[in-house]
């Protein structure tokens, strides 16, 4: 239930990301940051959470996500009112202010949205120390689960209820687990049940893996806090160097597992093309169908083959094993992304998205398992890392660069069309991602009123702009198809090593405390 209070979140958000455009006339670069501090926050506290899950306990880190839940919706349906109040006399400051609004109140949400998870999957891999890949995609169910709930209210309530009535129904799946926590006994992780010391714990994921979650916090220090505080932008590679330095001073700089750390930067890829992709796929594929209402419906139709298959990953990890498994999603991912890119009849949307839908249906939980058994005295710390690195590419890369990329790709298209529509159109701000060039995108407010034109009654210039728009979504969705295709040469280069090392192996912990130590399990190494 509670990473179905995320899953309605997520999915009503993506669905009114045009209403914010076209109210406070945002770019796509704009409402891509705004996605981006949802998921940056999720990463960030999913971080901090399995860090401290077995000192201060699953049953408090719950309360605290609650609470944050409800901060989150005060702040975000605050925007409007702000916004009206500035309008009048200061235009500027009045979308300034609701960008924070909207920005801030997305990242209180995903603090909540990481607390349930750096609970949820190490608790899970707890109760199923042996069917860790079955379970953990059960539980994920729940995030499609709560994508169908709120794209179908996203859907029914489009043009009859404004935003925040839509927004504020993520609140009833909160209330929900909230009640289902009182009065629970929450027990400690699988590594700390078996007495691995903490020290222990850190020295699994190492300074390799260290390494890899500080450059994703380095991007977050320059992009959101060093920004927001007027300090210059190197310091954030400053600080997480520190981070760096006090974690490899902890563990007397244990390189870790490189395999772990390979893991972690596959994930940091899979959170780019998964959750980045899906703050964008029903805006995009809304506008490929030339009708909003129907993107949302290809998304509940997506959601809903993720929800179904996902109780179905046992079966299949048996025959193929967890790796075949993420090497067969990735290169359905690749194939569907690339599909959706060159769609151009609805017949021909609805298969590239099933293609793409059954690619990452398995693709989070699988690899969160595989790092619980391979790895399993790193505890929460480890799993919670990887969905750490996860959410932070997702929230840092993936909706900013899918973002830029529209924006990019749709501005070229016009400006070198039809340069004088281009001056026309053009946004009043300009946006950057990493060290790609400072662009104008599109102004949100003007291309929200073309797109609900029908295609008649449309001048020639507001004809360029639709067909520039058009084409930057597409061209978004063809680049991003890159990241599950390097995912799946990733995954076969994996199997290959574990082909020379005998096959893939879970590995248990048997004993406790000093005695504690990891035990292949033979059932599976014929896998």
């Amino acid at each position: 239930m509670a990473i179905l209070a995320a899953g309605v979140g997520f999915s009503i958000r993506a669905g009114i990301l045009g209403d914010w455009g076209g109210q406070f006339g945002f770019t796509q670069s704009d409402l891509g940051k705004i996605t981006g501090g949802g998921l940056t926050g999720f990463g960030i506290i999913i971080l901090l959470s399995a860090l401290i899950a077995d000192k201060i306990g699953y049953g408090r880190l719950m309360i605290f996500a609650f609470i944050m839940h409800f901060l989150s919706a005060v702040v975000t349906l605050a925007a409007s009112p702000i916004y009206n109040s500035l309008h009048a006399s200061n235009p500027e400051a009045a979308k300034h202010a609701a960008f924070l609004c909207l920005f801030w109140g997305m990242f209180l949400f995903a603090i909540g949205n990481g607390t349930c998870e750096g609970v949820v999957n190490p608790l899970v891999a707890t109760l199923f120390p042996k069917n860790k890949t079955h379970y953990l995609n059960i539980l994920h169910a729940g995030w499609p689960a709560g994508l169908v709930s709120g794209g179908l209210a996203s859907y029914f309530m489009v043009g009859k209820a404004r935003w925040e009535v839509q927004l504020a129904l993520f609140l009833i799946p909160v209330i929900l687990y909230g009640a289902m926590c009182l009065g629970q006994r929450f027990p400690k992780s699988e590594a700390s049940a078996h007495g691995v010391k903490y020290l222990d714990m850190l020295k699994e994921l190492g300074i390799a893996g260290a390494l890899v979650i500080c450059l994703l916090l380095a991007l977050w220090f320059k992009n959101d806090l060093l920004t927001s505080l007027h300090l210059p932008g190197w310091l954030g590679f400053v600080f997480a160097g520190a981070i760096v330095a006090a974690f490899g001073a902890a563990t007397n700089f244990k390189l870790g597992s490189l395999l772990l750390a390979l893991l972690l930067c596959g994930h940091m890829l899979l959170g780019y093309v998964e959750l980045g992709t899906d703050s964008w796929i029903g805006n995009i594929t809304g506008n490929i169908l030339a009708s909003p209402a129907n993107g949302l419906l290809l998304f509940v139709y997506t959601s809903s083959l993720m929800f179904i298959l996902r109780f179905c990953a046992g079966p299949i990890v048996h025959k193929i094993s967890p790796l075949g498994l993420l090497f067969v999603g990735a290169t359905c991912g690749a194939i569907g992304l690339t599909c959706l890119g060159n769609a151009t009849t609805g017949l021909y949307v609805v298969l590239a998205a099933t293609i793409y839908g059954i690619g990452k249906t398995f693709l989070w939980p699988t690899m969160l398992a595989v790092v619980s058994e391979r790895f399993p005295k790193g505890g929460a710390i480890a799993i919670g890392a990887m969905g750490g690195v996860g959410m932070l590419s997702a929230g840092l890369l993936g909706g900013p660069g899918i973002g830029y990329n529209q924006d990019y790709y749709a501005s070229q298209n016009l400006k070198e069309k039809a340069p004088a529509v281009y001056e026309q159109y053009k946004s009043e701000t300009r946006n950057n991602f990493l060290f790609f060039p400072e662009i104008q995108g599109l102004d949100g407010t003007k291309v929200k009123a073309i797109r609900s034109m029908t295609p008649d009654t449309r001048t020639a210039a507001e004809t360029q702009v639709h067909d520039a728009d058009l084409h930057g979504g597409r061209m978004a969705l063809k680049v991003t198809a890159a990241i599950p295709a390097t995912l799946a040469l990733l995954y076969l280069f994996i199997i290959l090593y574990f082909k020379t090392r005998g096959g893939y192996r879970q590995v248990h912990i048997e004993g406790s405390g000093e005695g504690a130590d990891e035990v292949p399990d033979k059932a599976t190494q014929a896998a």
